[in-house]
């Protein structure tokens, strides 16, 4: 990977990288879905590929402030449910990785959040609590496509959103659940991508590491941001921030 530019950047792509600490650090501690934002902008300096092994390190520093806070804020049996089906994305990202062109796999992941969309907002409006959130089914499609669509570009943040939201988690359960799974995937995925796609480099981790002010400023945001708002209101945002995450995807 070529990161001679790192040490000459010009000021808006500066700013862009500040920006996206920032955003890394809400996204981890309370606005779930603003991490999408960043993505396509990081490969547009970066590359594609290149930019993920970029982004991975900051998501790992901000996964463990994420559990630093809301540690005690986790329902471990909705990540059990995922686990196991998230490694499974892993294995079909690694073998469908070079058959599948970016543009196609990101209009078929945008399409599978509005479907869970869809199943979420017709669960809410039913009122039911043990419906289809409770099959076996609506973990494995949620566990698999979060854990393929990370492992290809960092995009489960939508994906996990609407799951996690299925559930009917309090904001502080929501944040620290999601944080203490995107924890274990995230780290799981560093030798993965250092070993195997090469493009976690020192460069990489230096540049890293120049951005952890901005992670951390982030993260403290996110936390008054969640105790600020209300859990109604919490929620509705949570919907807003994943439709337009999603959105993205289709551009």
């Amino acid at each position: 990977m070529n990161f001679l530019a790192v040490y000459g950047f010009t000021p808006w792509q500066w700013g862009t990288l500040i920006l996206s600490g920032l955003l890394i650090g809400v996204s981890k501690t309370g606005m779930n879905g603003t991490l999408t934002v960043i993505i396509p902008v990081m490969a547009l300096i970066f590359g594609a590929r290149e930019s993920t092994g970029v982004i991975l390190p900051m998501l790992c520093f901000a996964d463990l402030l994420a559990i630093l806070y809301y540690r005690r804020n986790v329902e471990w049996k909705y990540i059990g449910r995922l686990l196991p089906w998230a490694l499974a994305g892993f294995a079909l990202a690694l073998a469908l990785d070079r058959f599948i062109p970016a543009r196609l796999f990101k209009f078929l992941i945008g399409l599978c959040i509005l479907a869970g969309l869809v199943v979420m907002f017709w669960n809410d409006r039913r009122d039911a609590k043990t419906a289809l959130p409770s099959a076996w089914w609506f973990s494995a499609a949620f566990g698999i496509l979060g854990g393929f669509s990370t492992m290809i570009g960092n995009a489960a943040g939508p994906i996990m959103a609407v799951f996690l939201l299925s559930m009917r988690l309090p904001k502080t359960v929501f944040v620290g659940t999601g944080a203490w799974f995107f924890m274990i995937i995230n780290f799981l995925k560093l030798p993965i991508q250092h070993f195997v796609w090469r493009n976690i480099s020192r460069k990489g981790l230096i540049l890293n590491a120049l951005l952890i002010p901005a992670i951390i400023a982030g993260a403290a945001l996110g936390v008054l941001l969640v105790k600020r708002i209300s859990e109604k209101h919490y929620r509705n945002l949570i919907y807003i921030l994943t439709l337009l995450s999603t959105a993205l995807l289709f551009v």
